[in-house]
């Protein structure tokens, strides 16, 4: 899914390490803001995809876990500076970001990147495309020979296609379908990228013993079944384990 370009500043905060073992409760960081995988409901809460499997892989583990939301931007600085011991946010794992943190086994397929537009005959290969700052799909299409434009949060590039900032906008398929499928002005294109890989839980490399909590009680999910139940719960229109 997203794809943090990894800072300088990232990089000076791996000194400051806290061991989640340290902790009598294991907080979980999220965004909050990319429904279906996480967000935050009408009771102040946070919700989705991610929310479910979380509580599901702690109760596995036998942790004690709460939730705190931090932006994207500097989602995983915070992890390596100590604010909380895991990232569950539709994060795909990639080399660059395993440079700076750990990845338990993915959770989910890589899944498919959409355009959508307000119409199907949007220029998307020499036009303007949108996407959210530091993913994967900045990344791409920074080197597609489309023209970028970056917003910080995903509303944001769904409102500059809707403003004509934009020609579309790049993101998950699975985050822009329920969108397009609420408002018919807006058009889900045929093409689609397939860019990035499965998405996984970020750690701290100093939390080994975490990391393998979490990885045997995510495999006990893909052995049982329950996994794939909530993939196709949350996430239809994705391969299932």
């Amino acid at each position: 899914m997203k794809k943090l370009i990894l800072s300088a500043a990232a990089l000076a905060l791996s000194a400051g390490m806290a061991l989640a073992a340290s902790h009598s409760t294991i907080r979980m960081g999220t965004e909050g803001a990319y429904p279906p995988y996480n967000f935050i409901n009408d009771k102040g809460e946070v919700d989705g995809f991610e929310r479910e499997l979380g509580d599901e892989l702690c109760k596995r583990a036998k942790l004690k876990c709460t939730w705190v939301t931090n932006e994207w931007d500097s989602i995983i600085p915070n992890l390596v500076s100590g604010n909380y011991d895991t990232i569950m946010a539709g994060m795909s794992i990639t080399p660059e970001r395993d440079e700076v943190i750990d990845f338990t086994q993915a959770y989910t397929q890589p899944d498919p990147s959409a355009y959508m537009a307000l119409s199907d005959s949007v220029d998307i290969t020499g036009g303007v495309i949108a996407a959210q700052t530091n993913t994967i799909q900045a990344g791409f299409v920074a080197q597609s020979g489309a023209t970028l434009v970056e917003f910080a949060t995903p509303e944001e590039t769904i409102a500059a296609v809707r403003n004509g900032e934009a020609d579309a906008v790049l993101a998950d398929k699975s985050y822009l379908a329920p969108i397009a499928a609420e408002d018919s002005s807006l058009v889900l294109l045929a093409k689609e990228e397939l860019i990035g890989g499965g998405v996984g839980m970020g750690l701290r490399e100093s939390d080994g013993e975490l990391k393998a909590k979490f990885n045997a009680a995510i495999q006990s999910m893909k052995d049982d079944g329950t996994l794939n139940a909530l993939i196709a719960k949350w996430l239809p229109d994705s391969a299932p384990f």
